[in-house]
């Protein structure tokens, strides 16, 4: 992919600055952690999911632009399908990435930008994180790049699967301490995959509403 537009930059910035302010009068959001977010690099932020509003909530306490995946189904919807086109979203297929989708972000973890993932592979259903699948840190370990953890809370409660539309609440960001790329070299799949869950679950922890 060529370098991106003035246009698409001006576009994704609009569309941050439009979704804090929708993030602070509509949901109250806290975010904390953000001062530690790698100025540059390869990033493969990892968070939980627990409604759609994950992705906007969750990327806008970065300062860099994020790359997001997208499920092919969304791409059917025209509307929605012309808006994560217009953010450049990596399509995904119903078994996960893909061949396509991860020689894409792949290109793009190597060329210095960050990509936001989800392990859960779904949306929960009760609020709290299930297991991790083990596809992300292949993705980690190929391109080089920093693994960034990071949770989310009050989303669940905002947009439970059972409503077709949000309602206001209030919302916790966290984000974690970065586990670098020599870190990740130094241990093998299973020991990654347990790291970047626990820490993905303090995160959370921190970001919960009876936490401090």
């Amino acid at each position: 992919m060529s370098q991106r537009s003035i246009q698409s930059r001006l576009w994704y910035d609009f569309l941050r600055y439009l979704l804090r302010l929708t993030a602070v009068l509509a949901f109250r959001i806290r975010i904390t952690g953000w001062e530690d977010i790698p100025a540059s690099g390869g990033v493969l932020l990892v968070s939980n999911h627990q409604s759609h509003l994950d992705p906007p909530m969750v990327g806008i306490g970065c300062r860099r632009r994020l790359n997001f995946l997208a499920r092919q189904s969304l791409f059917h919807f025209a509307p929605f399908r012309w808006l994560i086109k217009s953010l450049d979203a990596i399509p995904l297929d119903r078994e996960g990435i893909g061949i396509s989708g991860m020689k894409e972000s792949l290109r793009r973890l190597k060329r210095g930008e960050m990509l936001m993932i989800f392990p859960e592979g779904t949306r929960c259903r009760d609020g709290r994180i299930a297991t991790f699948m083990p596809g992300f840190t292949a993705l980690a370990r190929r391109s080089g790049a920093a693994i960034l953890p990071a949770a989310i809370d009050g989303a669940f409660a905002a947009w439970p699967r059972s409503r077709t539309f949000p309602r206001l609440g209030r919302l916790r960001v966290h984000y974690g301490e970065t586990i670098s790329p020599e870190e990740i070299a130094a241990m093998d799949e299973q020991e990654l995959l347990t790291e970047v869950e626990r820490r993905v679950r303090e995160c959370f922890a921190r970001c919960q509403f009876n936490a401090p």
